[in-house]
């Protein structure tokens, strides 16, 4: 049964405390928050003020998914502002991605690394001993509510088998377009995680999109 992300990128910013609590409460399991600086995405959203601003308003880990330029520059303010999981770019703009990834371990927060629609999932294998979390994106990265690419599925496969030729178990995140058509493919092609935005902010009963959420994939054999 996959776990579930909720991606705040599509709450409401007015009341965005209230939205986390919210969903909270209904049932998630992390809270998903994009950073976007206008370089590495063409769009800009939150700081690490803002995450400081959200902690008091649930206990879940919260995922800092830095869609940013120049990554190691940032990870700190992100550690200390209440992030409990910083997930950075292979494609990123860095000085080595291993040296992220070891900052954010030395920081003692768990780290995640993505990986966009057009880069090959073979980029990471190198990085897989480094990872806690391993991000496949099935949008191109920038704008939330855009449409679930299902040709990024069997990157989840390749990843697992690769994960298991190391003897290694890494969680595989999904994010992008995901909703009740779309999680239920992502979780039998090997999610364990679900990032869903507009469909659980936007959803007439939050705790029931998140419960159906978890069921996906349930049938698979």
């Amino acid at each position: 049964m996959p776990l579930v992300a909720p991606s705040i990128l599509a709450a409401d910013f007015s009341r965005l405390g209230d939205e986390v609590r919210k969903v909270t409460a209904a049932g998630a399991d992390y809270i998903h928050i994009d950073v976007m600086d206008g370089c590495f995405v063409p769009n800009i959203t939150i700081g690490p003020s803002m995450v400081r601003s959200l902690r008091p308003y649930s206990r879940l880990p919260f995922i800092a998914h830095l869609m940013i330029t120049h990554p190691e520059r940032h990870v700190k303010a992100f550690a200390e502002s209440g992030s409990d999981i910083i997930e950075v770019h292979v494609e990123a703009e860095q000085e080595t991605v291993k040296g992220t990834l070891r900052q954010v371990h030395d920081l003692g927060k768990k780290v995640g690394l993505a990986v966009n629609p057009a880069t090959p999932v073979e980029r990471v294998f190198q990085h897989l001993r480094d990872i806690d979390f391993l991000l496949v994106m099935s949008v191109n990265p920038g704008f939330g509510g855009q449409k679930f690419m299902p040709e990024v599925l069997p990157k989840i496969g390749v990843a697992k088998a690769e994960m298991e030729r190391q003897g290694l178990k890494v969680p595989v995140e999904i994010d992008g377009g995901i909703n009740l058509e779309t999680g239920e493919p992502s979780a039998i092609a090997g999610a364990d995680i679900l990032a869903a935005g507009t469909s659980v902010f936007k959803a007439p009963d939050m705790q029931a999109a998140i419960s159906a959420l978890k069921a996906c994939g349930s049938s698979k054999h």
